[in-house]
């Protein structure tokens, strides 16, 4: 296991070896309690380009891979039926 583990959706699979996974964050807001849904998208290192736009995954927080890489893909929970034209 990383440091830290985050679960989010595929959204991009464009790269080599390289995924973009939006993470959603809610949260109540302290002053006006309404739920915020707050959204940070991630690059996430691919090592067999096993990800496919729409599939829940489970990804982990490791070195540096690149300038703004450094996650990678632990496992896939849900695999999405959508095929890519």
């Amino acid at each position: 296991m990383g440091l830290t583990e985050k679960i989010g959706i595929v959204v991009s699979t464009k790269m080599q070896k390289t995924i973009v996974v939006i993470v959603e964050n809610k949260f109540r807001h302290p002053r006006y309690a309404k739920t915020v849904v707050k959204t940070k998208r991630y690059l996430v290192h691919d090592e067999e380009n096993k990800a496919k736009l729409g599939d829940k995954i489970l990804m982990a927080q490791t070195r540096p891979l690149s300038k703004n890489k450094s996650w990678r893909l632990e496992r896939i929970l849900v695999t999405s039926n959508q095929e890519v034209n």
